[in-house]
Order: C-alpha cells, then structure tokens, then sequence
C-alpha cells in the first residue's frame, strides 16, 4: 500500500515515514502542502496521511481537494494532527477522513492506528470479566478478578465502553497512560447493580476538562439514569458529586428499542433479570457485537422457562459475530442459584447454536469461582457446543485481553 505523508515538520515527518516503512508500507513523503494536489494525481496513493495546520494548505483543505477530484475516489485521508479538539475530530470526519490521529505519535501503537483505519476494524478489550464482586488474589490470576467493563474501539475514533463495574479502573489508567488528547465517549449502563456502575466514580478521565461523555442507559420506575448515577455520589457515599467532575457529562434514558449513537446502530432489549436490564447488540458495516449481561435462562422443564422470551432474545443475537454473554454458573451450581437472575452453561450454549452466534465470549464469573472453575465452564460449553453440532466458537476472555473485529 502507497502513501503519501504531509506534514510541515520534519521531525514529525520522519518518524511517520520510519514506522510505516519499517511496517512494510511504500511511503512518500513531502513538507509542501501547497503542491500536494499535483503530487496526489502525480503519484495516486492509496492513502494521504496530512496534518491540519500548515502553511499555505492545511489538512482539511486537502481533504476537500481529494474529494472534489473524481480521479481519487478512492484515495483515503487520515488527519494527524496536535489539535485534540472534538470539534476539528467532528470536521474531519464530516467532510470524509477514514480517521484522525492526535499528536504526539506514539510509536508503540502508530502502525496499528493506521492499519485498523485501513481494515476497518473493531477493537474490542475486556477489562474485566467477573460479576457481582470482584476478587483479588490467586484464586484470579488467569482471568483477572474485575467486574464488568467491555470497550468497543471503532476505526474513526468512537469509543463504546460497556458497563461501569471495577474494570473500568483499569480501562482508566490505561488510557490516562496511553491516549493523547481529548477524550469523547459513550458509556452503556446495563442496569445499575453495583458491579456494573461501582467504579465509574474512579474513572479519571471524567475529571478532565474538555473531555465529553454520554451516559446511556434504563430508566428504573421513572427514576432516571442521571439520577441512579449521580446518587451513588452522594456526600453520604461518595467525597465528589457529579457536580464537581471536570468533563461534559450528558446522560440519556434508553428503553428497548432501535437508536443511532455517533452513526452507529444500536438495538436494545429487556434482559430476564431482576428490573431494568438492557442487552445491546452494535451493528457496524456488516458486522455485529451482542453484550449481554445480566440475564437469567430458565431450565427447559423449570415452570418459571418462557419459551416465547427465548425466541425473541434469539432473534435479537442472531446471526452475531459476537455474543458476550452471562454464563455465571456450573450446570451444577445453578440448581440451588435458580431466580438469582444468571445462566448456566448448558444454556447459554444452546441460545448460542440456536441464534447461530459466531463467537461465543463467556462473561459475568461468580466470585466463588476461581480460575479453575472458569476452565471448566469454558470446557464444558465446548462440549455442549458440539453434542449440538454448532459451529459457534467459544472462549473465556481475560482482563485486558484485546480482539479484533
């Protein structure tokens, strides 16, 4: 692949050049922003990689010249620049940039950025796995011993994070160690049990100025999500009220449903779990991620199993190439947790083959549970999955671990 890298300063221009080289990449590179439209047509890249602010030309001036060119319809643009603005973010994509990189470079993770921008792909991290509490110490060491936190991280820049259980600390301090600029976000509640909102108070990033999030969730009984959010901080539990945080915070009340968030589709779906729950399923060119937690599945003889329940929650996943999904219990361990609202494996298997799931993701682990036993749940489910005949692919993701989509 051939690209072109515009950009006034050398030093910047020179780095950009040795790590796409090194990464196998046919790089030109040029300081002249003002003859790029006649190196472009001279040359044909199959991507621009420029910065905003430059004498002459800048950035999106270029942008704008590559789009209005029919002979480069298929030359993409890729904005790097040191203004971290949302606005000059919002701009660029606007007018049709497959993705906008902040200043500095991180050389560590540069090359990647640039080929997930050419892929189109999704970058989806666990941190963390565990449900109701989290748990410290050996017994975790595999897995990890956070609760609920899962981020989507798309091509050109959204970034979904679901649930705010105590992984989200450490989604936090990888960022505040790793991400330069501004930070925009959405965060997904699926209800607001403790293990999945306990932690969102200690997510540095909402202290910053400038960066922007939207809380999107279930309202409970008329109680809204701002609310369920912001009692949590109260002085009586918390030293810091929402009041006080540095970011734009926006919150917004969800039900079940079909929404757009950052042009991205989203459906929702009441979950069999004690009130508000909500199951998300993202659809983003042609590809589909499900989180599903927390939910209860009913033994096929239980009196409590409602089939017609079933059959629409499997219409909602079907055909996903991703299911992240509650599988809390042992088949063993549920006969005595049966109405604690969580599933077991034979269950969650069987919903998997049925919605034809591509990928299975094993998710919301009892604390009881060591590292062990989530083998073993992660073995049987493979087991149940091909007494079935199933071609779902099922594994038990750790803390941190990173897939792309």
């Amino acid at each position: 692949m051939k690209i072109l890298i515009i950009d006034d300063d050398p030093l910047i221009l020179d780095l950009q050049e040795t790590l796409l080289t090194d990464a196998g990449y046919e790089i030109l590179t040029s300081t002249d922003s003002g003859k790029a439209l006649e190196l472009i047509l001279a040359n044909k890249p199959d991507c621009v990689i420029a910065d905003i602010m430059m004498p002459e030309i800048d950035g999106l001036q270029i942008l704008k010249q590559i789009n209005d060119n029919k002979n480069l319809i298929d030359t993409k643009v890729i904005i790097v620049s040191s203004k971290s603005f949302e606005f000059d973010r919002r701009q660029a994509m606007k007018m049709g940039a497959v993705g906008f990189i902040t200043k500095p470079i991180d050389p560590a993770t540069y090359c990647t950025q640039i080929f997930s921008l050419f892929s189109d792909s999704i970058q989806m991290t666990f941190w963390g796995v565990r449900g109701t509490l989290p748990v410290p110490g050996e017994r975790a060491l595999k897995y990890g011993g956070n609760t609920s936190c899962v981020t989507l991280a798309f091509p050109k820049g959204e970034l979904f994070i679901f649930d705010a259980g105590t992984g989200i600390k450490e989604l936090s301090n990888h960022m505040m160690t790793t991400r330069a600029g501004m930070i925009n976000a959405k965060i997904f509640i699926s209800h607001p049990h403790w293990d999945h909102i306990n932690a969102l108070p200690f997510f540095s990033p909402l202290y910053i100025p400038g960066n922007e999030f939207e809380i999107l969730g279930a309202s409970h009984a008329g109680t809204s999500m701002e609310t369920l959010i912001s009692a949590q901080m109260d002085d009586i539990y918390f030293p810091i009220s929402m009041q006080q945080l540095g970011s734009r915070i926006h919150f917004r009340d969800l039900t079940q449903g079909e929404y757009v968030v950052d042009g991205i589709a989203i459906k929702t779906f009441l979950l069999n779990h004690p009130g508000n729950c909500l199951g998300y399923r993202v659809d983003y060119h042609g590809r589909s991620v499900c989180y599903i937690t927390d939910n209860e599945l009913f033994l096929a003889d239980s009196p409590l199993y409602d089939a017609g329940y079933v059959e629409k929650l499997v219409n909602f996943i079907q055909g996903a190439d991703v299911l992240i999904t509650d599988c809390t219990y042992l088949d063993d361990e549920y006969l005595s947790k049966v109405g604690w609202g969580h599933s077991c494996v034979s269950q969650v298997a069987a919903m998997a083959h049925q919605a034809n799931v591509k990928h299975l993701y094993l998710f919301h682990h009892d604390p009881d549970q060591d590292d062990t036993n989530i083998d073993k749940k992660l073995i049987k489910s493979k087991a149940a999955l091909e007494k079935l005949g199933s071609k779902t692919i099922v594994l038990a993701p750790a803390e941190t671990q990173r897939f792309t989509i």
